[in-house]
Parts: structure tokens; sequence; C-alpha cells
């Protein structure tokens, strides 16, 4: 891990140290929603399942075919209708929650890494809350800060800390909020988000002055440091084949190096870019970096199917079988160590200016 905390122009991506290797309560529906602070269209809950999973309904666009289209067609369609390509299904939702420990324990088991002061933070943005696991822990450790955290699924629990409050949004649509924040929260919106330095912009216009924001991404892009990750390898065919089919639907895979330029771009100062190995197995030697492994691991696993069947099926015209059969090779080589290989973690925190001044209220 390298920290290379910055407030000059943009140096070299910081580079990570090497790694060494070793050979339901039962609620309906409408009670979970009954809680939430805004109201919702039913349209919204309404949650189509399509390749054996369950998806979000939250302005979708458009109804997803059960085949292969003609590619003209379907970059039309999925467009609007990838917006978010992974499942919110229980199966999903168990899966992020054990992404969000892992991430923890890989930024050094914490929560966020901007040096907040507790006295001047009194509204928090979690930005595709997800589960809200993230929400409700920031809530408890700043228990006299309200916190909103926003989402295209309602698949947050009701039982909450007094402090939290969730929505159904989408962050790609104009912030219409009129109440500005002290601290912004972004985790992993790969392969996501169209205009990320649109969002970037809406996150500093919905700051107040000092405020900060903090943003953490992937660079989805694996790779070994001792060349026994390669191209024979069905994983990196799968990883190479996710990362062209979000490109081919306007989302970038691997945002998590060009976050700073954004940032900076944006008019944020202070900026700390700091990047973390995640390894893909119990591979490493280091203990720390072996738990890491073993999480990632699991959580990769549990995801296949969510990350590669909107993106083979309905970018790459893949049939459900054919995906199948190559998801269980990447299964085989995961389990069994054939490689070593990783991703990068990135995280870049950085403040509004105290001068910026609070723009209109029309974000």
């Amino acid at each position: 891990m390298a920290n290379s905390p910055t407030d000059t122009p943009a140096a070299a991506e910081p580079v990570p140290a090497r790694i060494e290797a070793v050979q339901t309560d039962g609620a309906s529906i409408d009670e979970q929603i009954s809680s939430y602070s805004t109201s919702l269209a039913s349209s919204a809950v309404d949650y189509p399942t399509e390749h054996g999973r369950r998806y979000h309904a939250f302005r979708r666009g458009g109804e997803s075919c059960d085949g292969p289209v003609p590619f003209a067609v379907q970059v039309s369609l999925t467009l609007v209708l990838l917006a978010y390509i992974l499942p919110n299904d229980e199966m999903e939702m168990d899966r992020l929650d054990l992404t969000h420990a892992m991430v923890c324990k890989a930024i050094g088991d914490r929560l966020y890494l901007a040096p907040l002061e507790k006295e001047k933070v009194h509204r928090i943005l979690d930005v595709g809350t997800g589960t809200g696991i993230w929400a409700m822990e920031i809530a408890d450790e700043f228990p006299n800060t309200e916190v909103l955290g926003n989402d295209l699924s309602a698949i947050q629990p009701t039982w909450v800390p007094t402090n939290v409050k969730f929505e159904i949004d989408d962050v790609e649509s104009p912030w219409v909020n009129s109440k500005k924040y002290d601290y912004i929260f972004v985790r992993h919106m790969a392969g996501s988000i169209a205009d990320w330095p649109k969002l970037v912009k809406n996150i500093f216009d919905n700051l107040n002055p000092g405020g900060w924001a903090e943003f953490h991404d992937l660079d989805g892009e694996y790779y070994s440091q001792d060349g026994s990750f390669t191209e024979s390898h069905t994983t990196n065919y799968w990883n190479q084949k996710c990362i062209e089919a979000c490109r081919m639907i306007g989302r970038e895979p691997c945002p998590g190096r060009k976050i700073e330029s954004w940032v900076r771009d944006a008019g944020f100062r202070s900026v700390t870019h700091e990047q973390f190995k995640c390894p893909v197995g119990p591979w490493p030697k280091d203990p720390h970096f072996q738990e890491i492994g073993m999480m990632n691991l699991i959580q990769l696993l549990e995801g296949l199917e969510g990350f590669s069947l909107k993106l083979f099926c309905e970018v790459l015209g893949k049939t459900r079988e054919e995906v199948l059969v190559m998801l269980a090779k990447v299964r085989l080589e995961m389990k069994t160590r054939t490689f070593h290989a990783m991703f990068d973690h990135h995280v870049v925190y950085a403040q509004k200016p105290e001068d910026a001044g609070n723009e209109s209220d029309e974000a």
C-alpha cells in the first residue's frame, strides 16, 4: 500500500508494495418501505426476475429480451436497461455485506479515511448505499449526525439507527435535495455510472464549503506480479470480456485509477489518493493479505453469475448455457490457486475549499 497525500499537480499513480505468494423477518415489501421518508412508485419495487436472478426495477426504461438480440438493437436497449448490471436478491445482498467487511479490513479496519472532525459533520450522504451496512455503521460512529443512504433498490433493513434514513434514487438523475452535506461517501460504482465527471461535480456542488468527499472504487482488471496470471486462463478471458461489455454500454468498469483526476477537475483540494491490493484467493504469505484474499475469493465465487449473466447474455450475445460453462472453469481456476491474481482498490478523498461558497441549491 502506498499513501500519496497531495495537493499539488497529479503525480504518478500510487504503487502498492509487492505481495509475496505462498505455495427476513417475514415483513411484506409494503411494510418494508413504509418507513422510507420518500414516496415510492409501485414500479420501483416490482422487481423483475431475469436469468434466474432478481434485479432492480427503478427507472429501468424498458424490458429485456429472453435471448441474444442483434447488436445494433441491443446497444440502444442496454444503455438504459443495464444502468446497473448486478442483481438485488438475497444472494447479492450477502455478497455486498461480505465485500463491505473485506474493504474495511483492506483499508485498516476502518469505515473511511477522510480526516473528518465529528463536531463539523452534521449530514452524511452514502451514494449507492446497497444494503445500507456502511450507512448504519457510520451512523453508530456519528450518533449526532443525520445519515442518508440512496440506492436504486429498497433492499435496506427497516430496523436502523434513529439517525439513518434511506431513499430510492438514481444518482445520475438531477439532484433535487436542497440541503447540503458535510461528507459524501461513494463506493463501488464501477460499471454503473455513465458520466463520472458529472457525478463528481454534483457531489462537489452538494457539499458545504469545507466538506469532504470520499470515493472507493476498483481498477477491475486482474493482474499478477509473478507472471502466473496469463491469457491462457479462462478467468482472464472472463475478466477482459466483462470490462469490454461494460464499455460497450457506456459504463466505466475501471474507474479507480481515474477518480483523482475527476476530483481535481471538479474543484476539490487537499486531494489524497491511496491504493490497496485485493488478492484473488488466500495465496499470499502475509496473514493480512491472506485474510483479504479469502474474503475476496468468497465474494467473487458468490457473485460470478451476478457479474456475468446480463453482460454476457444481453451485451455479448452469449447463451446462458455458454456462460455457465465458462463460469464453471473460472470457479475451478480460482479455487485451485492456479494463479496469483489480484486487482486494485483505490480510495480518493478530497475537500471542497472553504472559500468555494454555497452554490445554488439547484444541483
